[in-house]
């Protein structure tokens, strides 16, 4: 039987950043977060999937040493490759679809 999803709208973690696992699909994780507050800036050992559901998210990112930014509103996706120093600021709160190597920072 198909996992059904209906509350990805209304879900809320404990704290910024808590997630939900959704699925596993070959070594990658799908992941429902919440969040109100940054993330940390990092890199990934592996590509990384953004896509915003639900409010506004600047994504902040390194390209050649300079900061960029770019502001994802619900159905905008952001992909961070393997190395890509990045860090998703939200504007209020966000939820946000990851897909990413498992065990992933």
């Amino acid at each position: 039987m198909p996992d059904i999803i209906q509350d990805a709208k209304t879900f809320r973690a404990d704290r910024a950043w808590g997630a939900r696992d959704i699925a596993r699909i070959d070594g990658a994780s799908v992941r429902l977060h919440w969040t109100d507050q940054p993330y940390k800036w990092h890199v990934n050992d592996g590509e990384e999937v953004f896509v915003v559901l639900q409010g506004v998210v600047d994504m902040h990112y390194r390209e050649y040493g300079a900061e960029k930014i770019v502001q994802l509103s619900p159905g905008d996706m952001f992909v961070a490759g393997k190395g890509e120093e990045h860090v998703a600021r939200p504007i209020g709160e966000a939820r946000v679809l990851v897909i990413e190597r498992e065990g992933s920072v």
